[in-house]
C-alpha cells in the first residue's frame, strides 16, 4: 500500500534530521491545509514555503497554525533527513531550489508531473480531487490522533476550495468530506460561510471588474473561448467568465517580465474533449516555461510575451478535437 510506504518514508526521514514540507508557491488553502496538517503528525516536520494566500493566512492566525514563511534563498537546516512537496507539479512551482542530494517525497494530485525522481524519493500521486484529500486519508490511517478541529478545518477548507466549493467533487472528494466532519465539534455550513466570506478590498474589487470588462469571446475551433488580462485575482476572473456560460476561460498576467495564463473549463467541456492540464504541458514544450495542472484548471508561466502565450493557447484549444457524444 502507498500509504505504508509513505509512512515508512516519514518515520526514516525523520530519525535522519528535520524534514520541510513545503507547499506550492501560490500558497493556496490546498497546498498550505496540506502542508501543515501533515507537519502535525510529527514533531520533526515543519510546514513551510514562499506565500500565504488570503484564506490560508486568515485561517492560519485564526488556528494558531504554525507555518514558516520563506525567503526565496532560505537558509535550510544543517541536518536534513528529506523533503516533503505537496501540490507542486514541479520544482518551480515551489518558487525554491530544493536541497540536492537528500530524499524527497511528493504528494499531489495534479494530472501533470515534471519531476525527477532518484532511488530513495517517493511519489504518492492519486486520482483525487485535493491534495488534503490524500492527506485527510493518510493521516486516518496512520496518525489519526493528529486529526484535531484544527486540522480538519485545515484539510476541509483545502478540500471545498480545490473543488471550487464541490463544482468539481467526485464521489471520493464528497465521501472524504463527510468523513473529515465525523466527530467535529464545529458545524459544516457555518465553516463554509467563514470561508467564503472572504472581504476584497475596493481596490481589488475594481481590478476584478476591469479584467472582465477588457473580455473578448471567440471560436477557437469548436470551442467557445472568452479570454482577458487581469493584475490580480485570475482565478476568480476566470471563474466568473465560466459562470457566464463559456467553454473555455482563459485569463493572462505580466509581472516583472513574466507571463502567466490561468485556465478554467466548466465539466461540460472536459467531458467534451478539453483537458487544460495537457494543454499547459504542451504549451510549455512548444513554448518555454512550465505548464500543468487538471483537466478543468491549469495554469502556465514563463518568459514569453503575452500575445503570443495566448495566441499558442489559442492555436492548441483550436486543434483539440471534441467529442459529441
Amino acid at each position: 500500500m502507498i500509504l505504508d510506504e509513505l509512512a515508512d518514508w516519514i518515520e526514516n526521514a525523520t530519525l535522519n534530521g528535520a524534514v520541510p514540507v513545503i507547499t506550492g508557491r501560490n500558497g493556496d488553502m490546498d497546498t498550505v491545509g496540506s502542508a501543515i496538517a501533515l507537519a502535525a503528525s510529527n514533531p520533526n516536520l515543519l510546514a513551510c514555503g514562499l506565500h500565504l494566500g488570503r484564506l490560508a493566512n486568515r485561517l492560519c492566525l485564526e488556528l494558531n497554525a504554525p507555518f514558516r514563511k520563506l525567503g526565496k534563498n532560505p537558509s535550510w537546516p544543517s541536518k536534513i533527513g528529506g523533503v516533503i512537496i505537496v501540490d507542486a507539479a514541479s520544482e518551480s512551482q515551489t518558487g525554491l531550489t530544493i536541497p540536492e542530494g537528500i530524499p524527497k517525497c511528493v504528494i499531489d494530485h495534479h494530472d501533470t508531473c515534471e519531476w525527477d525522481f532518484k532511488p530513495g524519493d517517493l511519489e504518492l500521486r492519486g486520482d483525487a480531487r485535493a491534495t488534503t484529500q490524500m492527506v485527510f486519508e493518510y493521516l486516518n490511517r496512520s496518525a489519526p490522533d493528529t486529526l484535531s478541529d484544527e486540522v480538519k478545518k485545515l484539510l476541509l477548507a483545502g478540500l471545498i476550495t480545490d473543488t471550487g466549493r464541490f463544482r468539481h467533487a467526485d464521489q471520493s472528494a464528497l465521501r472524504c468530506a463527510s468523513e473529515i466532519m465525523e466527530g467535529a465539534g464545529f458545524e459544516y455550513q457555518e465553516f463554509v460561510e467563514y470561508i467564503q466570506n472572504e472581504t476584497i478590498s475596493a481596490s481589488d474589487r475594481g481590478a476584478i471588474l476591469k479584467g472582465m470588462s477588457r473580455c473578448q469571446s471567440i471560436e477557437s475551433g469548436k470551442w467557445n473561448l472568452v479570454h482577458t488580462h487581469a493584475g490580480i485575482h485570475e482565478g476568480k476572473v476566470a471563474a466568473l467568465i465560466i459562470q457566464a456560460g463559456a467553454e473555455v476561460a482563459l485569463v493572462s498576467r505580466s509581472r516583472d517580465g513574466e507571463t502567466r495564463l490561468t485556465a478554467r473549463a466548466p465539466r461540460s467541456s472536459t467531458k467534451s474533449g478539453v483537458h487544460l492540464g495537457k494543454m499547459m504541458q504542451l504549451l510549455a514544450e512548444k513554448m518555454g516555461g512550465e505548464g500543468g495542472g487538471h483537466d478543468g484548471a491549469a495554469g502556465w508561466s514563463g518568459k514569453i510575451d503575452r500575445i503570443a502565450a495566448e495566441t499558442a493557447f489559442i492555436n492548441i484549444l483550436a486543434t483539440t478535437k471534441r467529442d459529441e457524444n
